[in-house]
């Protein structure tokens, strides 16, 4: 017999940029959660302000094995998702990604929750069309140094899927475009904590490329505020749906910003672009407002001023 009405809630990957912020997010909105991380590249010190809360548990876990809890819910944000973390080991990224969903929706298949994918910007490898738009299919490079990550998204995608019709399973997919804010690792090789963590040092900010290339960058509240949106969507709604902010920047626009903001005496030097990165990123994000009633609030400027401000703390 069930004692308690509190919703209990999986997240993988929970000790995360992200994970952190939606465990927080759901223990304010009165849930039971199960913050489940291995630490490969997620850190306690992201969630060491829940770890008192008696409805906040952790467990050391690794989503490529099977896991046995009772839940009502799974957010299955567990993979490393900077390219010098999921670079790393690429095989365990794939297997992260690809394995991880296997476990995670037998479980949800065992325990009847509906399960959520953190899905990734990133299916649509370097895009030839631009806003992306949910019904593009990518395109990417199945065999680059990105493509453990990029690859093994689009699988965990098609799994998804294939439960839901061989299986009835209640799913829900986004695809998360850029996104920044407290919390983020200062040496993942983001582009924001790179400039952010460069600029307060007093280095030269390193731009790959001539700096033209674009991306559209989300704060992390805005994000979270999605995800929760979209968990609680009713049934027949399962994405995937495009999150992210669809206000475009140039990497060299962002950089001068950083600096602008910082101080100091950085100049921006430039390097030569890795393989396969994007050129531009924008999200089309009609179909989640029109779905979910979801757009974000936060722009750049505020955002990144809350951003600088947590990674002063690592300076002074």
């Amino acid at each position: 017999m069930r004692v308690s009405n509190r919703k209990r809630v999986l997240i993988t990957g929970g000790a995360g940029f992200l994970g952190s912020h939606l465990s927080e997010r759901l223990l304010n909105d009165g849930c039971d959660v199960i913050c489940l991380d291995n630490f490969y590249s997620g850190t306690k010190d992201n969630i060491q302000h829940l770890l008192g809360n008696p409805h906040f548990e952790l467990m050391r876990h690794d989503v490529t094995f099977p896991l046995y809890v009772e839940v009502d819910e799974i957010y299955n944000l567990a993979c490393p998702a900077s390219p010098i973390h999921y670079q790393r080991d690429p095989v365990q990224t794939t297997k992260t990604s690809v394995h991880g969903a296997i476990n995670m929706l037998g479980l949800a298949k065992r325990t009847k929750a509906k399960i959520f994918q953190a899905s990734t910007s990133e299916v649509y490898g370097d895009p030839e069309v631009h806003p992306q738009r949910e019904d593009y299919w990518g395109h990417v490079n199945p065999i680059g140094i990105r493509s453990c990550y990029d690859e093994g998204k689009r699988c965990a995608e098609t799994l998804f899927f294939d439960y839901h019709r061989q299986h009835q399973l209640q799913i829900k997919v986004v695809r998360i475009f850029n996104t920044y804010g407290p919390r983020m690792h200062p040496n993942d090789g983001r582009v924001v904590s790179n400039f952010i963590v460069q600029a307060l040092s007093g280095k030269d900010i390193t731009i790959y490329g001539d700096g033209s290339q674009t991306r559209s960058f989300c704060y992390v509240d805005d994000l979270i505020d999605g995800f929760v949106k979209m968990m609680a969507s009713s049934a027949d709604t399962k994405g995937p749906f495009n999150l992210g902010n669809p206000v475009e920047f140039s990497i060299k626009q962002l950089a001068e910003n950083v600096i602008s903001k910082v101080g100091g005496k950085s100049k921006i030097i430039y390097k030569d672009l890795p393989q396969d990165d994007p050129k531009q990123r924008r999200p089309d994000i009609t179909l989640v407002k029109d779905n979910l009633g979801w757009e974000p609030k936060v722009n750049l400027d505020a955002g990144l001023d809350r951003t600088i401000d947590y990674f002063r703390a690592f300076f002074n």
